[in-house]
């Protein structure tokens, strides 16, 4: 077995990839690995902060809104990140990338001959010459790569490495909490947790509670405060819309939801997991999402959520209309939801995870 590893993850935020990262060197160190990680340095805190007995090693990279800018910025960073790890020539370590952006790391693995794990969470990489350039680094560099989803691995077959499927876990953490919050709040909100895109459906989100006055409506985005106001400046929000930035604690939110959406658009951006759902799902909430991705997966249709394209917004609001009015039909749902967490606890994640970093 290798004692070091070293973890890569490009930019620390509140999404979902480096939610999952904590949780993998979480285990890691758990099971006594000495871990370097290697993430961009923010100035905003993220999952990946403050990690117990972890080194960290942060490398310069900055998101811009000038999409050629942050072209170059990522190439600069990656090319200053390879040339850094050559100091790992002479020691025994396992790179672990975390999504395909890291690619400095995985060049520099296969050229040091070490062992090289991609966890891959993504798919819906654009413009389609960089997707095309990053997987090929992948396909060229991985040993081993883990995937998200059934979807994904159909989705981005790479048939020159050791491929699994390792579904994403909740923390134990976030269990426990959800499980003090419970018992605090009074459902009565229909919830979305989500990126500030709109092909995460956040107009259709808008327009949804625009329709239904008699329900309360909240929408928490992974942007900050001041973001809000350029991307709805002309929009309309409801009353019955509550709109807020980044949270550092979700559980108010999950705590008080009556039903949580995903309404991606599955022509723009396929979910390749389903972190939200799975919260939603600890909490004994249903949720709707769409009918195709990595998330369908995690979601049984009319047993504990539903799988409704976005464009079916009909069908949308008289599920969540059905759902308010039957009680007993509701609590049939959040039993068989609080059910299904059973099959992603962390457990079976972490020991899924240490057999491959064994095995390489």
């Amino acid at each position: 077995m290798k004692n070091k590893i070293l973890c890569f993850h490009l930019l620390n935020d509140y999404s979902g990839s480096p939610k999952v990262l904590s949780q993998v060197i979480k285990g890691f160190v758990k099971s006594g690995h000495e871990v370097d990680l290697f993430c961009a340095k923010n100035d905003e805190e993220g999952f990946l902060s403050n990690l117990d007995q972890v080194n960290y090693r942060p490398f310069y990279y900055k998101w811009s809104s000038v999409k050629l800018l942050t072209l170059f910025r990522l190439f600069y960073s990656q090319l200053i990140l390879f040339l850094r790890l050559f100091r790992y020539w002479n020691t025994d370590v396992v790179f672990y990338v975390n999504t395909v952006l890291p690619f400095g790391a995985l060049l520099a693995g296969k050229v040091m001959g070490k062992p090289v794990i991609c966890h891959l969470h993504e798919t819906s990489i654009k413009p389609q010459i960089l997707k095309w350039y990053l997987f090929k680094i992948v396909e060229l560099t991985a040993t081993d790569v883990i995937y998200v989803s059934e979807f994904l691995k159909d989705q981005e077959p790479i048939k020159t490495t050791t491929s699994h499927v390792v579904y994403n876990s909740l923390s134990m953490e976030f269990m426990m909490k959800a499980k003090e919050y419970s018992k605090k709040q009074k459902r009565d909100t229909v919830l979305m947790v989500c990126s500030l895109k709109a092909y995460k459906g956040v107009f259709d989100f808008v327009k949804l509670a625009r329709e239904m006055p008699g329900i309360k409506f909240e929408l928490v985005v992974n942007a900050p405060f001041d973001a809000l106001g350029d991307f709805f400046n002309g929009h309309d929000i409801p009353t019955n819309l509550k709109i807020f930035p980044v949270q550092t604690n979700v559980h108010l939110f999950y705590s008080r939801a009556f039903m949580v959406l995903n309404l991606s658009h599955p022509d723009k951006w396929v979910e390749t997991f389903g972190l939200t759902a799975l919260e939603a799902m600890c909490y004994g909430v249903p949720v709707i999402v769409p009918p195709v991705g990595g998330i369908a997966e995690v979601v049984q249709d009319g047993v504990n959520g539903y799988r409704i394209d976005v464009r079916n917004m009909t069908t949308i609001k008289s599920t969540i209309k059905r759902m308010w009015k039957t009680p007993q039909a509701y609590q049939r749902f959040s039993v068989n939801a609080k059910k299904r967490i059973q099959d992603f606890m962390p457990d079976i994640m972490q020991i899924k995870i240490q057999k491959i970093v064994i095995d390489t």
